[in-house]
């Protein structure tokens, strides 16, 4: 079946078909988030380090950077900060730095720009994955030699030259594309993971079954792993949690490995958790038990990061506990 490994200096995380889903934290993320473009434009990483902390404990186990912050106040005193090239490489080498100081999970390099995603592929330690190609010429040959030099994953996205098709058929084959342009380079299958686009359901009413479809094709003619941006589905709409946490398990049945999400969300996590049980992917129910242990804490008010964090804590002073005891 297929596999793709991804490393961090410590630890193996296996996307697969036969494995747990995998959780990429998406929050370390400055697009749209004023607040922490501005912290990281005065050096300020206290935020990511949060952020990062925070959804490892919840239950990420890979973290993805994204170097998109836009510099307001450089840009006044010096013109190269409109740049994003001038501005990224840096950034992402700092963001980077700064999350492997404090967790040990593997990073997922997000950006538009090229030497970015070289600047984060020479910080990271272990074998990130590369977020993202897409069909478009210019994208596929400037990311895919990134991708066979530096011998690590990527993520796939299903647009092309033309734009997003809503034509499910279209997006597969920008996929197959995908695929086949990275064979040229020797990059196998099971080093793609395809996001075949997630589209808002509120803006079209077949979104979520466009989404099963496709990735069970992508999974039973191309063999690839997927991916997605899991709260594009409810864009737009009200209790967006609760579709969401619909959404996760129904994709994973369908043969959905991974996604893009926010795991501080104690719904989504819990679909997840769910889902991983009813797979059989949760040996034992070990996960499922500590998950219904952390909501319980919840009742008493703590949220979901908080008693997470509590939880481990607990956890790791009973392992240390044992030891000392041998």
């Amino acid at each position: 079946m297929t596999r793709t490994v991804l490393e961090s200096a410590t630890k193996t995380v296996v996307i697969g078909f036969d494995e747990p889903f995998c959780v990429i934290g998406e929050r370390i993320n400055p697009t749209g988030r004023k607040k922490l473009a501005a912290e990281l434009e005065m050096g300020d990483f206290s935020t990511v380090e949060k952020d990062a902390l925070e959804q490892v404990v919840c239950g990420a186990t890979v973290l993805d950077i994204n170097s998109g912050a836009v510099f307001s106040n450089k840009m006044a005193e010096d013109p190269r900060y409109a740049d994003n090239n001038f501005v990224e490489p840096p950034l992402m080498e700092q963001l980077v730095k700064t999350v492997q100081a404090i967790t040990d999970v593997p990073l997922c390099i997000d950006s538009s720009v090229p030497g970015a995603l070289e600047a984060g592929l020479q910080a990271a330690n272990g074998r990130p994955l590369l977020n993202s190609v897409t069909g478009e010429e210019e994208r596929l040959e400037l990311v895919l030699p990134l991708v066979k030099k530096y011998n690590v994953p990527v993520v796939a996205i299903s647009n092309d030259d033309t734009g997003i098709s809503q034509d499910p058929d279209v997006r597969f084959a920008v996929a197959k594309k995908i695929v086949e342009r990275a064979a040229d380079f020797g990059i196998p299958a099971h080093d793609i993971v395809v996001d075949p686009l997630v589209m808002p359901i509120g803006a079209m009413a077949t979104a979520g079954h466009q989404v099963f479809a496709l990735v069970r094709r992508l999974r039973d003619e191309l063999g690839v792993n997927t991916t997605c941006g899991a709260s594009n589905i409810s864009f737009g709409l009200p209790n967006r949690h609760g579709i969401n946490g619909a959404f996760l398990p129904m994709s994973i049945g369908a043969g959905m490995t991974s996604a893009i999400m926010n795991p501080v969300r104690s719904q989504e996590m819990e679909a997840i958790r769910a889902a991983n049980l009813l797979m059989n992917h949760d040996p034992n129910g070990g996960e499922w038990i500590r998950l219904a242990k952390v909501l319980e804490a919840m009742k008493d008010g703590a949220t979901f990061a908080e008693a997470s964090t509590a939880a481990s804590a607990s956890s790791s002073g009973r392992r240390g506990g044992r030891r000392g005891r041998g």
